[in-house]
C-alpha cells in the first residue's frame, strides 16, 4: 500500500472508529432543547384507538425457573383492505431463536464472550422458539401451519371487507440464555417478538407480509394496535412494558399480576428483572421512568439527568414534529452493551458503568426519536429502513444544532464527504454491510439537504405536514416524497428522489464544509472523545501510552526524537513508523516536531525537550535522547514496574513502554523500542499495528507490552478500556 492510499485508509479507519464510538455512547457520548410538553388527552389516545383495526387481550404467565412464557391471546382483528380475506397471518419472530443461522448476526460476538466466560453452558441454551398449541375462532379450531417464522391460520368462513374476526391462541415460548432481543441473561428478561403478532397485510399485492425477521438489521413491520396485556410474574420482579401499568396479587403465593393498557401501540415488549430500580418523574402530564441498576455510586443522579434530557427531547420533537401522544414513556438499563434499541413507548440502553453526561448522549436522543419515527409513524424496516433510521438520525442532530451543541449538530451532517454506490433507499438486503453508512449516515444527509434548501421554517412545516398523514399508520418512501410535493414543491420532491434513489449520494457542494472546516471539526471530535475516555476512567494511571495524545490534543508540546546511527534497513523501518505517525498528528491536528542529529538532541534537551511530551523510536544504544536521559529512564520505568535494563538486555524482543519525562512529571515519554539492530521482518507488521494501536482512544491503557521476533505478543501490562471490548 503506498502513502496516499495508507493516508486515505488510516482516516477513514480513524472516521469510522470515531462514528462507531460516538454510536455506542452511553460509555462516551450525546444532546437537548425545550418546546412546550406533550399533554396526553383522552381523546388523542382514546379516539385514535377506535380506529385500531386490532386489538390484543394477552394473559402470559412466566415461568422464571425454567424460563419459560405460557401465554393465551384473543385477537380481534378488522379487514380494513378492500380484498376478501382466506388466511390471517401472524409473525412468530421468537422463533428467529430456533437456530444460530436465524439469530441476529449482531448478537454473535457477545454470545461467543458469554460462553467463554460460563463453559458450562451448552450451544442450545442460546436458542429458544415459540410453539403454538391452538388456534381457535368462534369455539372452532383453525387449521394453521407455523414455518420460517410466519403463523398462518386458514379461516373457516371468508373475512370480507369491514368484517371483523376474534381468534383466540395458546402458545409456549423458550427464552433463549444469552443476548438476543428475546433473551434472559443474569438477571434480566429482554422481550421482544414475544407473541404472534399480526403480520401487515399489503392491498396492493394481494399478500400478506411473510418476511422472516432479518439477520443483518431490522424488520420492525407493524399495525398500531390496542393491547391489554395480564402478565403473571414472581412478587419480586419490576417489569417495564409499555401503557398504564397496575399490579394485583395473584392467589398463588409469591406472585403478581401486573395489567397494563397500550393503546395505539406499534409493538408490545417487555423487560423483567427482579434487581430493577425504579425512577420516575411526572411532568405536565407526562411520566418518564427509567428502570435501571443501583451498581455505582452516584447512578441515581446519573439516571436523573437522562430523565432530564428524555424531557428535552420528547418536548423539542412533539414541537418540531407532532405532539407525542401517550402519557408514559420507559427506559430501560440492560446487558446490551453498545446496543441501543427503540420499541414503541419503550426504548432499551445499555449498562451505565462510569461518569457519562446524559447531555452528550445522542445514542440516546436518536431512540426517543424514533418514538416519531417507527412508533407513530411506521414503515417497513426490512425494505425502506432509511424511512425511520435517516430520520431519527437527522432528529438527534437537529436536537443537538438546537442546543448549541456544535459537536454533535449540523456539521457532523456537513463533515462526511464519503459516497456509497448504494441508494438510500435500498433494502436491508440490497445494503447488505453497509446499513450504517447509507440509512443513517447518508440519510440523514439527504434530509439536512432538504431542511437547508427550504429553510428551518418551511421544513418544519413539511414534518408536521408528514406526521399529520402518517401518525398511527405505515408510511413509505413514495408517500414521503407525495407529502414534499404536497408541501414544498414539485422541484423538491424531484430533488428528494433523486437523493434517495440514486446510489452515490453526495451533499451538495454549497452545504458541505471547507477542508479547513473539516480539519478544525475533526479535531474538535478527537479531543472531545479522548477527554470523555479519560473523565470516565479516572483510575486509570497516569503513565498510559494514549495519554500523551490526550495531552497533546490539549495544547501541550510533542516531539518525535529519532535514533542517527542505524543501519539503512533499520532506518528505513524507523522512518516508515515515524512517516505513520505523522500521518496520524496531521489528521488530528496535532504538530510534532522531530528531531534526529544527537547535537540538535543535546542542545535542545534542558529547555525544548524538557518541556515536551516526547516519543522515541529505536534501538537504546542509537538514540541520543535514552542516552542521555538513561539514568533517569531506569528510575522511572520502576515506578511502573518496568525493569528496563533487563528488558534491553534481551535478544531481538521489541515493545514500548510509558513514563514520566524524567526532567518533567507533568510530561510522558513513550519509547517503542527494539533490541536488535533492526526489527526481524517478520515482526514488522505486528509491531506497526500495535504502535498505532496503543495510541489509540479505543485501545486499553498501556503502560508498556513486550513482543519476541516474530511479533507475537510476551507480556503486557495495561488497565481495560471499556471501548476497547466493544470495539472488539
Amino acid at each position: 500500500m503506498n502513502q496516499s492510499k495508507w493516508k486515505q485508509t488510516q482516516k477513514r479507519m480513524l472516521a469510522c472508529s470515531l462514528v462507531f464510538t460516538l454510536a455506542i455512547s452511553p460509555i462516551l457520548t450525546t444532546g437537548s432543547a425545550m418546546a412546550e410538553p406533550a399533554p396526553t388527552t383522552k381523546s388523542s389516545v382514546e379516539e385514535a384507538a377506535i380506529h385500531s383495526p386490532i386489538q390484543y387481550q394477552i394473559d402470559v404467565r412466566l415461568d422464571e425457573k425454567n424460563m419459560t412464557l405460557h401465554g393465551s391471546q384473543t385477537v380481534v382483528f378488522r379487514n380494513t383492505s378492500k380484498d376478501t380475506l382466506k388466511e390471517l397471518v401472524f409473525h412468530t419472530f421468537a422463533d428467529a431463536n430456533r437456530s444460530k443461522d436465524t439469530q441476529a448476526k449482531m448478537f454473535n460476538r457477545t454470545n461467543a464472550e458469554i460462553q467463554k466466560e460460563e463453559p458450562n453452558r451448552k450451544p442450545e441454551d442460546f436458542l429458544g422458539g415459540i410453539d403454538i398449541t391452538q388456534i381457535q375462532s368462534n369455539g372452532q379450531a383453525l387449521q394453521f401451519t407455523n414455518k420460517n417464522q410466519a403463523l398462518t391460520a386458514t379461516l373457516g368462513q371468508e373475512l370480507q371487507p369491514g368484517q371483523s374476526i376474534t381468534v383466540k391462541l395458546d402458545f409456549d415460548v423458550k427464552l433463549p440464555y444469552g443476548s438476543q432481543r428475546l433473551s434472559y441473561y443474569k438477571d434480566i428478561i429482554n422481550g421482544a417478538h414475544w407473541f404472534p403478532v399480526m403480520s401487515v397485510y399489503d392491498e396492493d399485492k394481494h399478500q400478506w407480509d411473510k418476511t422472516p425477521y432479518s439477520t443483518i438489521f431490522e424488520s420492525d413491520y407493524y399495525t398500531s394496535s390496542d393491547y391489554k396485556v395480564n402478565m403473571n410474574v414472581p412478587y419480586s420482579y419490576q417489569v417495564s412494558m409499555p401503557g398504564t401499568i397496575t399490579a394485583h396479587e395473584d392467589a398463588e403465593s409469591g406472585r403478581k399480576i401486573l395489567s397494563t393498557v397500550a393503546n395505539n401501540t406499534r409493538e408490545f415488549v417487555f423487560f423483567a428483572s427482579p434487581n430493577f430500580k425504579v425512577a420516575s418523574e411526572t411532568r405536565d402530564g407526562l411520566t418518564v421512568q427509567y428502570y435501571y441498576y443501583d451498581n455505582m455510586q452516584g447512578k441515581k443522579e446519573i439516571i436523573d439527568q437522562y430523565i432530564d434530557q428524555a424531557f428535552k427531547a420528547i418536548h423539542f420533537f412533539s414541537d418540531k414534529y407532532g405532539k407525542y401522544p401517550y402519557p408514559e414513556f420507559r427506559v430501560v438499563e440492560s446487558y446490551v452493551q453498545g446496543v441501543a434499541v427503540e420499541f414503541a413507548r419503550v426504548i432499551q440502553m445499555g449498562m451505565i458503568q462510569n461518569k457519562v453526561d446524559a447531555s452528550q448522549d445522542t445514542v440516546f436522543v436518536h431512540e426517543i426519536a424514533h418514538q416519531w419515527f417507527h412508533a407513530l409513524i411506521g414503515n417497513n424496516s426490512e425494505t425502506e429502513s432509511f424511512l425511520d433510521e435517516g430520520f431519527a438520525d437527522f432528529s438527534k442532530v437537529y436536537f443537538s444544532e438546537k442546543q448549541g451543541d456544535t459537536t454533535n449538530g449540523f456539521k457532523s451532517i456537513q463533515v462526511d464527504d464519503e459516497s456509497f454506490d448504494k441508494s438510500i433507499s435500498s433494502t436491508n438486503t440490497e445494503v447488505g454491510d453497509l446499513a450504517n453508512p447509507v440509512y443513517y449516515g447518508k440519510g440523514r444527509q439527504a434530509i439536512y439537504q432538504l431542511y437547508r434548501s427550504v429553510g428551518e421554517e418551511k421544513f418544519d412545516q413539511f414534518m408536521k405536514a408528514y406526521f399529520n398523514r402518517y401518525v398511527y399508520q405505515n408510511a413509505t418512501i413514495d408517500g414521503l416524497l407525495q407529502t414534499i410535493e404536497d408541501t414544498l414543491g414539485q422541484t423538491q420532491r424531484d430533488e428528494m428522489e433523486k437523493a434517495l434513489r440514486q446510489p452515490n449520494f453526495e451533499l451538495k457542494p454549497e452545504f458541505q464544509m471547507t477542508t479547513e472546516e473539516k480539519a478544525a471539526y475533526w479535531h474538535e471530535q478527537i479531543v472531545a472523545i479522548f477527554q470523555a475516555v479519560f473523565d470516565q476512567n479516572p483510575t486509570v494511571p497516569y503513565e498510559s501510552m494514549n495519554r500523551i495524545i490526550y495531552k497533546t490534543l490539549q495544547g501541550e508540546p510533542l516531539t518525535l526524537v529519532l535514533s542517527d546511527q542505524l543501519s539503512q534497513t533499520a532506518k528505513a523501518q524507523q522512518d516508515q513508523l515515524a512517516q505513520q505517525m505523522k500521518m496520524s498528528f496531521e489528521f488530528l491536528g496535532i504538530q510534532a516536531n522531530v528531531v534526529t542529529e544527537r547535537q540538535v538532541v543535546k542542545a535542545k534537551l534542558e529547555k525544548e525537550l524538557a518541556n515536551s511530551n516526547i516519543i522515541v523510536i529505536g534501538n537504546a544504544k542509537s538514540n541520543a535522547f535514552i542516552q542521555a536521559m538513561k539514568p533517569g529512564i531506569v528510575k522511572r520505568s520502576a515506578d511502573i514496574g518496568f525493569s528496563w535494563k533487563d528488558t534491553m538486555n534481551q535478544k531481538d524482543v521489541s515493545g514500548a513502554y510509558v513514563i514520566k519525562h524524567p526532567y518533567n512529571k507533568d510530561r510522558l515519554l513513550v519509547n517503542f523500542f527494539w533490541t536488535g539492530d533492526q526489527l526481524n521482518e517478520k515482526a514488522l507488521q505486528p509491531y506497526m499495528m500495535k504502535v498505532m494501536e496503543a495510541l489509540n482512544f479505543s485501545s486499553n491503557f498501556y503502560q508498556s507490552y513486550l513482543m519476541d521476533h516474530t511479533g507475537k505478543m510476551l507480556q503486557e501490562k495495561n488497565t481495560e478500556n471499556p471501548l476497547s471490548k466493544l470495539m472488539g
